[in-house]
């Protein structure tokens, strides 16, 4: 720095100005912007204490269903331990071809326009750094994924929250969405069933929001991975299988939810080729391929698993009720979730914030649930609920609940 060009106090001293230490100016901007997540430090307090009924982790409690872990192993036994295409075994893309057009109606080229992924995880980075510039605007709904934020700030965008609320079952108002739009808006992201208020689009919500898409002409980031984890009357829809919606929309998916394969790492990403064949780019040059055996493993669950998804979908639907109920005749309001495996009851009745309330009742009762701000400022008031866990535990949680509900609203620290 030229002398001329220092602070005055530094030139009167003849010294430089200090520079921060290389930890601090190492990293960009972009990611000293973004804070820690705000679900790791309640698993950090969780993993010091015993006794703990978690609700916390959105993982299904359901192993691995065994003939896909039977898939895997005979993958390794055959050698199958080498790289794939980049964009994963044909015969794994055929086959989710084939699922989406038997169950939604919408038809993808399975050998340019699908994309295997490491888990729906790395789905979301690649669709957002393909495809955002700097500057770019997407519009999110909140509460949201912990991870959407996040992945659009890495990928040099700005998001632009359009928030729910619990009087409209979380759905995102089209309205809204609509107002939020700007000149710079690229992109609309949707991540429904939503994690973690376990809301759902109704049709007429959905096809507004598409029409909407089409209007100003947006691309739409899709997050299905709870697409088969939906009760009651609720039928789930592809956005790309919408009218006008197959060009614009990004699918994102996988196996992790509903097979009860979070550890197996594997997602889906579609979407038309053009747009495809760059976010191929991304993903070959960061990952290569999927792992092998995973995908073996998928092509057996998407192949021959839906009766094990039955199973677990049946199993959660009547843990849903309970909880939901439950949580319900605690006095801690709860819309119906109709998908996904979450509930997302309203706490501000006790007079916590959702930090306090979900410390204090870790702490004290040994239930862990996740604070609803950790979603988005708009999810402040609440806490997430996971009900992929046993009935059993589920009741023991509502006991504790209950009692802690009861001990705070009296009074009582």
């Amino acid at each position: 720095m030229e002398p001329a060009l220092l602070p005055t106090a530094e030139r009167a001293a003849g010294r430089a100005a200090p520079r921060p230490p290389l930890a601090e100016r190492a990293l960009a901007e972009r990611v000293r912007a973004v804070p820690p997540s705000g679900i790791r430090r309640f698993f950090d307090i969780l993993a010091t204490m015993d006794d703990v009924i978690s609700l916390g982790v959105g993982e299904p409690d359901f192993d691995t269903p065994p003939a896909i872990v039977a898939a895997g192993i005979e993958s390794l036994r055959r050698g199958r331990t080498h790289y794939t295409s980049n964009y994963g075994t044909l015969e794994l893309r055929a086959a989710l071809a084939a699922h989406l057009e038997r169950r939604y109606g919408v038809r993808y080229d399975p050998a340019r326009e699908i994309l295997i992924t490491i888990g729906a995880s790395e789905a979301v980075d690649l669709a957002l750094r393909a495809t955002c510039d700097p500057g770019d605007e997407v519009i999110l709904h909140e509460p949201s994924y912990v991870a959407y934020a996040p992945a659009v700030t890495f990928a040099g965008g700005t998001v632009r929250p359009v928030p729910t609320r619990l009087e409209d079952d979380f759905a995102l108002d089209p309205a809204a969405v609509e107002a939020a739009i700007t000149p710079r808006t690229k992109a609309l992201f949707l991540g429904y069933p939503c994690n973690p208020t376990g809301a759902v689009l109704p049709d007429a919500v959905q096809d507004e929001l598409a029409r909407i898409a089409v209007r100003h002409d947006l691309l739409v980031y899709s997050d299905e991975i709870y697409d088969r984890l939906a009760y009651g009357s609720y039928r789930h829809r592809p956005m790309s299988a919408l009218p006008g919606m197959f060009e614009r929309t990004i699918l994102i998916g996988g196996f992790s939810k509903a097979y009860a394969m979070t550890g197996w790492r594997v997602g889906y990403l579609c979407a038309p080729a053009g747009i495809l064949e760059g976010i191929v780019k991304v993903h070959q040059y960061a990952i290569m391929s999927a792992p092998t055996t995973a995908q073996d493993a998928a092509l057996e669950a998407i192949t021959n698993g839906e009766p094990e998804v039955e199973r677990m979908r049946l199993a959660y639907d009547r843990r849903r009720r309970l909880l939901v109920d439950g949580l319900n005749a605690i006095g801690l309001p709860t819309f119906e979730p109709r998908g996904a495996f979450y509930a997302f009851p309203r706490i501000s009745s006790t007079g916590l914030s959702s930090d306090e309330f979900t410390e204090r009742l870790l702490r004290q009762e040994r239930v862990a649930v996740v604070p609803g701000n950790a979603f988005g400022p708009s999810g402040e008031g609440h806490v997430r609920a996971c009900y992929a866990t046993s009935e059993d535990e589920l009741r023991e949680a509502l006991v504790r609940i209950g009692r802690f509900v009861e001990r705070v609203r009296g009074g009582g620290r």
